[in-house]
């Protein structure tokens, strides 16, 4: 009976366990509210060594609302990761990496389109519960000037578009921060939080892996150990712990 314990063992590996990105790949980054792709540059330059096609869209985040800045901003992008598909004669899968509010471009574009190539996405510090920063300053003057409308529905209540959206219906990896730069911000947040969101409302149901790291949200994309764990999540479906 021992020679069917290493064949036993690969039926299981092959059936259960999550199977790995492809090299070539195709990974769409998506940044945060105001800021622009140039944000991303550092974890597409890290991707792209990892031996992903990458699609690093900037689009303009202050002047539509979710709703309308989601297709624009996503189609094109699938359409240059199946253009290099095409090239290469290759069945590639899709993956998506965001920063803050990018997360919910991508919930807000699955939640009206299905991707039969879509592979795993992770967020880095997306509001997927709103945060109450926009609650206590999107009624002031000048924030709807330098947010625009989605800044508007980035909060908790009745106008939050990531509330509306609900779970998640494909393969998710979070990663949350937990050190802020911006104590006033911190200040209305009412639990741990990177300085923009809690970690609490960084989690969505449906998710399969949620990381919290010591890092902030204005550079946590930045960081070399985020970057690493985005690359190993992409890779297994899981973020790696010591």
């Amino acid at each position: 009976m021992k020679p069917l314990l290493p064949a036993l063992a690969i039926i299981y590996l092959i059936l259960f366990l999550p199977s790995p990105a492809l090299a070539g790949d195709c990974v769409i980054l998506l940044h945060g509210l105001a800021k622009s792709d140039h944000s991303m540059q550092k974890l597409d330059s890290a991707l792209t060594d990892a031996g992903f096609a990458t699609v690093n869209v900037d689009y303009p985040s202050t002047e539509y609302p979710i709703e309308k800045l989601a297709g624009p901003a996503i189609a094109p992008a699938l359409d240059r990761c199946a253009e290099r598909a095409d090239k290469e004669h290759s069945q590639t899968k899709v993956h998506f990496v965001t920063h803050s509010m990018g997360g919910i471009l991508v919930r807000q574009y699955l939640s009206k389109v299905t991707l039969d190539n879509l592979g795993r996405v992770v967020m880095l510090g997306p509001p997927n519960r709103g945060s109450e920063v926009v609650d206590n300053l999107g009624s002031l003057p000048g924030f709807h000037m330098m947010f625009g409308d989605a800044g508007l529905q980035l909060g908790t209540g009745e106008m939050s578009t990531p509330n509306a959206l609900g779970a998640a219906n494909f393969e998710l990896g979070v990663i949350a921060g937990t050190r802020s730069v911006n104590p006033i911000l911190s200040s209305m947040l009412p639990e741990e939080d990177d300085g923009k969101v809690t970690v609490a409302r960084t989690r969505l149901e449906g998710m399969n892996d949620h990381l919290e790291m010591p890092v902030t949200h204005v550079f946590m994309m930045k960081n070399p150990q985020v970057i690493e764990q985005v690359i190993y999540f992409l890779n297994r479906g899981v973020f790696k712990r010591d």
